[in-house]
């Protein structure tokens, strides 16, 4: 069995359920193993059997069942959610119209022809704006799978044509146009729409702004030893590239020649460069800090580490569905009920109770069976989760945090596990000086002096966090002379006409500079996790500074409200098991995870899923984008990479970690508002529906009229806003 997979962007759906109902129906079809179509990315991935189908059998079928599959190109949703925003906002003026003519004075000339008017005007905004709810309509019946599009397109039409019919006398003096039902059924709707148009595309931004971090061009080296600059997408593997100070690395390859510190933070997560020599191992798209490098490549296209890290966002993400999956699925249910509530009253009414309107027994039957379909017009069901989500992302917005999808918001509500980032996310990213440890020939003040003295000209982040806390203790220092910077080791220099070294032990050792005398202190600096800067001068060893990446200030209160809340917390990092661990006691975590690269951060993830476990990523680097859109709930510092904030569903813009906190609040009370609106929208059409079909005419005289079955949907409508509204309380 040859079994292949293939990927494609899709064209033509409308809602969740088109994309459900092109994976039903794929799955039908004679060697297709698996299917997962994502509505939010318009995108399908299908493994099939080769031997008993292909590809252009598989694009075939799609179109048979009403859409368009067509090969990769992640289309940019901009334009999409501009058509969405203009077909909202036209279905707005157009209500906006009808309740001008229906209730502003209007002369006698115009007011008789104002049901033509209206007419014109719902003519237009049905051919319009709601021409997508036939679309999806007549796709979604054809196949056999009903959703809501189906009882909209009813209730929107039925409207209509009553009105048409009225205006033109069909039903006598008792005929009343009320076009603005449709109107507006279409005006409400909309907003629904837009919203999904604005979740749709997210994912192909990340994955593009992942892809923009490759080198354009590579300095490719001919076995003649000539340098000639070629795009760095021709490379071939075994061919030789040189990579000088301060480039971008275009391939993955390994070291032939030359030594440098190369910042990979970009796969580790982690802020300290990384010693390359002969025979190490480089990263496509990691930067290359000080020395000049020759590399050899070893991998190119789909095999490098970023290409795999795209796929892995990719894949990660397929999995993703949108929260109206739960009312799409109720509807399916629901609409063949109404509509056949609705052909019930019909002939209930015009055939056995026909005498008991006292009215035209078609008439009174059809304006019942219409009522029935506008009432039960699931305009409520379709607002309950868009209102929830869009108050719900207001007043996260309200407290800098960005909620990117739908799904985010219900998602973060139930979470198990929360996976935090080590790095720039439980602590600030960024060293600082902690220990001053010198001999009994300097101060500390002194000590410090020489140390930003030495490193005032490198770009290492330990130098700079030791400049740093020279400039705040206000400390004076010359310009050195014959700076020299060896990557992986340290610093040598002249300073006031002596040497001045600062660097690691290795480097001190290196020079024959004895460090016997502190090396109890070095030693418990270490088992502390913290890096440690030994100082000599003059050929004498002057002492030692501590540093440590700062934890943040809440980090610990943060970890004390999860467990309050039953929520379990874990730190993942890419730095060694002693830091993770120091750091891991710092803020009471009890669970830590060490030396993980990017794709293990995912499998931990996956790890935590196969449980049954609900799992929350925190993070912030590009390491971190595979294992945010595994998680259930991907979380991005907002001070952190794009890549990040692109991948993550929610985005901590405020880089305040006690946002994690107050999101997962916030989360709690949305997915409490969505049920609560789900709830009466059904209560609305449990109570209405019987009243709309007549049930107690025969015995109170009370009937609702299509018009006001209409206003009934219209409030229900209403009171899932009010509701929703009431989400902007104070979070924590």
């Amino acid at each position: 069995m040859a079994e292949q997979t293939i990927k494609f962007d899709i064209i033509g759906m409308h809602c969740v359920n088109c994309a459900v109902t092109i994976e039903r129906r794929l799955k039908d079809l004679q060697g297709v193993k698996s299917a997962r179509i994502n509505f939010s990315r318009t995108t399908g991935i299908v493994t099939y059997d080769a031997d008993v189908t292909n590809k252009t059998q598989i694009v075939k079928y799609i179109k048979e069942i009403g859409y368009a599959a067509k090969e990769r190109i992640r289309l940019d949703q901009a334009d999409q959610t501009s058509i969405q925003m203009g077909w909202l906002i036209f279905s707005i003026l157009a209500s906006v119209a009808m309740m001008v003519f229906m209730y502003a004075p209007m002369p006698a000339s115009v007011h008789d022809f104002m049901p033509y008017i209206m007419m014109i005007i719902a003519t237009v905004t049905v051919l319009g704006p709601g021409m997508d709810f036939f679309v999806s309509a007549y796709k979604s019946i054809r196949n056999l799978f009903a959703n809501m599009d189906v009882l909209v397109s009813l209730g929107v039409l039925s409207a209509y044509i009553y009105s048409a019919f009225a205006v033109f006398g069909s039903f006598g003096t008792s005929g009343h146009a009320f076009f603005e039902t449709a109107v507006m059924l279409i005006a409400f709707i909309r907003i629904g729409k837009y919203l999904e148009e604005r979740v749709k595309g997210r994912a192909s931004h990340a994955l593009q702004k992942l892809v923009k971090l490759q080198a354009d061009k590579a300095r490719l080296l001919s076995p003649e030893g000539k340098e000639s600059e070629v795009s760095a997408s021709l490379l071939q593997v075994g061919d030789m590239v040189v990579v000088r100070a301060g480039e971008i690395i275009p391939v993955d390859g390994e070291v032939m020649e030359g030594s440098s510190s190369v910042d990979e933070s970009m796969v580790t997560g982690e802020s300290m460069p990384v010693l390359k020599q002969k025979g190490d191992g480089v990263v496509g798209a990691t930067i290359n800090k000080t020395g000049v490098l020759r590399v050899k490549t070893t991998k190119v296209g789909e095999e490098t580490v970023l290409s795999q890290i795209v796929t892995m966002v990719e894949d990660a993400q397929m999995d993703k569905a949108p929260i109206q999956r739960h009312a799409d699925q109720i509807a399916n249910i629901f609409v063949p009920i109404v509509v056949g509530l609705s052909i019930v009253t019909f002939l209930c009414w015009y055939f056995v109770f026909y005498n008991v309107a006292g009215q035209d027994p078609f008439v009174w039957a059809l304006k019942t069976a219409i009522a029935v379909v506008v009432i039960a017009c699931p305009c409520a069901m379709g607002l309950a989760t868009p209102t929830a989500i869009m108050v719900g992302s207001g007043v996260g917005l309200d407290h800098a945090i960005l909620i990117k999808r739908a799904s985010a918001l219900e998602e973060i509500a139930r979470l198990n596990v929360i996976v935090f980032d080590k790095t720039g996310t439980i602590t600030e990213g960024h060293f600082v000086v902690t220990d001053i440890v010198s001999s009994n020939q300097v101060t500390e003040s002194e000590l410090i002096t020489l140390a930003a003295a030495g490193c005032a000209l490198s770009n290492h982040p330990l130098a700079q966090s030791v400049v740093e806390e020279g400039r705040k203790r206000n400390l004076p220092w010359d310009l050195v002379r014959d700076f020299q910077e060896e990557a992986g080791g340290g610093i040598i220099c002249r300073y006031k006409g002596k040497d001045l070294l600062v660097g690691n032990e290795r480097f001190l050792v290196s020079h024959r500079i004895k460090i016997d005398a502190l090396q109890g202190k070095y030693e418990e600096l270490t088992a502390r996790g913290k890096s440690t800067i030994f100082i000599a001068y003059d050929g004498l060893y002057r002492g030692l500074l501590g540093l440590m990446d700062k934890i943040k200030q809440n980090a610990r209160d943060v970890v004390t409200q999860l467990k309050k809340m039953n929520v379990r917390s874990v730190i993942m990092t890419g730095d060694s098991d002693l830091v993770a661990k120091t750091v891991a006691a710092e803020v009471g975590i009890d669970e830590y995870r060490a030396k993980v690269l990017p794709a293990e951060k995912m499998e931990i993830i996956k790890d935590f899923q196969g449980k049954g476990l609900k799992v929350g990523m925190v993070g912030d680097g590009i390491n971190d984008a595979p294992a945010l859109a595994q998680a259930d709930a991907g979380i991005a510092i907002g001070a952190g990479t794009d890549v990040a904030k692109e991948t993550g569903d929610i985005v901590l813009i405020r880089n305040d970690m006690m946002d994690v906190v107050r999101a997962i609040q916030l989360g709690k009370r949305t997915l409490s508002k969505v049920r609560q609106n789900l709830f009466w929208a059904f209560f609305y059409n449990v109570i209405g529906i019987p009243i709309a079909a007549g049930i107690m005419y025969p015995f109170l005289g009370i009937s609702l009229k299509p018009e006001y079955a209409g206003l009934a949907m219209a409030f229900s409508s209403v009171s899932v806003v009010t509701n929703s509204l009431l989400l902007k309380r104070r979070l924590v």
